[in-house]
Parts: C-alpha cells; structure tokens; sequence
C-alpha cells in the first residue's frame, strides 16, 4: 500500500501565472524534482506510507524513508517508523470501513508532515511542528553531555516556567525574565538565595545553550544577541595560610578519607570532581622526573599534567600495583558538614569550601616565588587572568614591594 503525493506541483496549480509566487513555485518544485542536484545521498528523498501484516487480520501503519535520515541525537540512520495506527486487512462491514478511512486519513497526515519536516530541512525553511515541541524534554536530554551546572541551570529553568515549555515560547521576552528570576531566585538543595555571581554563571551557561539551539536551527531568532549579561560582583575568596595547612594536617577528622582528598587537593590543585574520579593508573612517570598525574579534566574535558611530590605520594600511600580508584568510598556529601566539622575542630573559623583548596594551592605557590605562568599550566587554566583571579597576594608580600621604591640612594 502506497500514499506518497508531490504536493508541491499540486500547490503550483493553484497559483495564478501572474502572481509573484508563481515563478518562485516553478523554481521550488524543480529542485525538488532534481534532487540529486541539490541534496547528497544521506538526506531522505521520499516518505511513503506503507503498511505490514499483523496477526488478527490487522495492518500496521508505518513510514517508510528513503533513503534514510539521520537521527540528529542518536546518529543512527532511521530507515521506518512506525505510527502506531491500524486498520482492518479486509473490512467486512460499513463500520469498518470507516474506521479505515479515519484511520488512513491520521496516518496519510502525519506522512504529510513528516515530509513537510524533510523539506524544511533540505531547503532552509523552518519547521513550525519543532515550535510545538517539548524545550525541557530536549534540554533534559542534553545534560548528559555536560557538566553539572548544566543541570542546575536545567532544574532552575524548569521551576521557573513551573515544568511547561515549548520551543515556541523561547523569546527575548521569556529569557529576559528568566534572567530576573536568577537574580532573586533560591538555591537548590539548601537554604538561602543564590549568589549573584552564581546568578551570572548559571544565566552564561543558558545563553550559551541558546546560541546552539540557534546553530542547530531549533529556534528562529538568535535571542542571545539580545540579552545582556549578569556583572559579576568581587568578593573576598578564602584560602589557607601555610600555618592552618599546618593545623589542618595535625587535625584528626571523623572520616579519614576526606582528610587526605583534602590535604592532596592543596598539593596539587585538584577539583572534587576529578579527586573523585583519579584512579591509581592516572598517575604516571613524568618526564622531568617523579610522577605526575595525567589526565582529562572533568569540568573542561581538556588534558592536565601536575608534577606530584613524593610527600604527596606518601599521603595517598602510592603504589604502582594499586588499581581502580584513588579516593575509593569518598563521597561528594562529605565535603559539606563532615569536612566543616573537622575544619572547625582544627581552629579555622574561615568559610573554608573545597574548592578553596584550589585556591589555597595558587595563592601558596605565589607567595613561594612560583612563576604565574608555571601555576597557570599546573591549573590547566586557559587563560592567566582567571589564575591571577585564584591568587591571593598576602601581606608580607605587598609590604616587601612597597619598599621596591626610595628616593634614598643607596650607598
């Protein structure tokens, strides 16, 4: 069974000679009548509707591609798709007649617009059935391939348009109050309201997913352009002294594990997320001498080579035959009340996160001597303005530069 129609030529005959859109349809349906001019061979041609026997003297309804479209999330070639629609193989009565023809009518329209879709597609013009569809659906599905900011943007979108929203809906209009919503809105998983900064992290992150919706053609204006950013605010970032590394180092702590994440953190400027993901195998020789780690960066995918001392090794307890991961057991939970509770016990009344141990390693380095560019490859920071931003220039350091400059000669 085969309902395919080049409708097209039929909407042709429709328009008067003398009318402007008259030339502009001839011109249309010769290049779809010339595909093999105008498409290659992996964009689908034709869409036919055919039908399958199934048991029960019934006929199954699906889609028959030609030659095949590739599935743009998936990246497999789709060949038939099946609708879900049945009719009677040999209607015996009126009844069933009708329902054929009902039935026939919903599977021929949808064939109409699966290839109304397919004719968008090849020729630039944009589909109006991707504006009906689900914005959260297909945003939930891109989490995967990000990191977990996206999924706070994601959960923070979704309360703000209270779990409804189409492609349709996505204006400057609609943005523009998403961006007001950050600025008020509350956190997540505790109490309180989002930091501005935090506010202008999470608004970057959805602009940025807009300018790929706009490139991938799933909305028809590029809103981004339009939208102003959130000015972050300068705030006072903690990091360790050398004397409460120290405290922090002689400071037992109910889980042991977080202890060590920690202290190695402060020594090799590590993120949680990639303490939680080293593995044994992740440390190798270095080419200077000693070992290093070498590896992929969860947050930016990018690689990263640090030098590991060997009191560094020792507080792991390294072993070359050690398998699987390095801080096994340790969980992201724990770097909240159990690792505040062992940072109090140690006499440091600082806001103290793990990420400051980041800091804490930048701002060490630099009072050390350390070259910045040297922190910048350790820190895998592309560029050294977001490194200078980790250090913290102590005191003795200011004082001792202060002195630099005299007008008193020297004798």
């Amino acid at each position: 069974m085969q309902l395919f129609y080049g409708y097209p030529s039929i909407i042709l005959k429709l328009i008067p000679a003398e009318n402007h859109l008259h030339d502009y349809m001839i011109e249309f349906c010769q290049r779809i009548s010339n595909n093999q001019k105008y498409t290659n061979m992996h964009e689908c041609k034709t869409v036919t509707l055919r039908t399958r026997p199934l048991k029960g003297r019934m006929l199954s309804f699906y889609l028959d591609y030609y030659p095949g479209y590739r599935d743009k999330e998936t990246m497999k070639v789709i060949r038939h798709e099946s609708l879900g629609i049945y009719i009677y193989a040999s209607p015996k009565n009126k009844r069933e007649q009708n329902f054929n023809e009902a039935m026939t009518e919903k599977a021929e329209a949808i064939r109409c617009r699966r290839f109304e879709s397919v004719v968008n597609e090849r020729y630039d013009f944009f589909d109006k059935y991707k504006l009906k569809a689900d914005f959260l659906e297909y945003y939930r599905k891109q989490l995967r391939k990000h990191d977990q900011k996206w999924e706070f943007v994601y959960l923070h979108f979704s309360n703000f348009v209270h779990g409804k929203c189409t492609f349709e809906e996505i204006d400057i209009d609609l943005c523009n109050k998403f961006r007001e919503y950050l600025l008020s809105a509350k956190k997540l998983r505790r109490n309180g309201r989002i930091t501005r900064n935090s506010a202008s992290g999470y608004w970057s992150t959805f602009r940025g997913f807009l300018k790929i919706l706009y490139r991938n053609g799933m909305i028809k204006t590029n809103v981004n352009d339009f939208l102003e950013k959130i000015e972050t605010e300068d705030t006072m970032k903690e990091a360790l002294s050398v004397e409460e590394l120290y405290q922090l180092a002689e400071t037992p702590c109910k889980k042991p594990i977080v202890k060590i994440a920690s202290l190695f953190s402060c020594m090799t400027s590590l993120r949680i997320s990639d303490i939680l993901a080293l593995c044994w195998e992740d440390i190798v020789d270095y080419s200077a001498g000693g070992k290093c780690v070498h590896i992929i960066t969860q947050k930016n995918k990018t690689e990263d080579i640090i030098p590991i001392s060997e009191e560094a090794l020792g507080l792991i307890g390294y072993s070359s035959e050690k398998k699987g991961l390095v801080f096994k057991g340790l969980m992201r939970s724990w770097t909240q009340a159990p690792m505040k509770e062992w940072i109090r016990s140690a006499g440091i009344t600082k806001n103290i996160t793990f990420h400051s141990y980041r800091r804490t390693f930048a701002t060490l380095q630099g009072a050390a001597g350390t070259d910045i560019r040297t922190i910048q490859s350790i820190m895998a920071h592309k560029s050294i303005t977001t490194t200078m931003r980790y250090m913290k220039v102590v005191d003795s350091n200011k004082r001792e530069a202060s002195n630099k400059i005299t007008l008193i000669r020297k004798g």
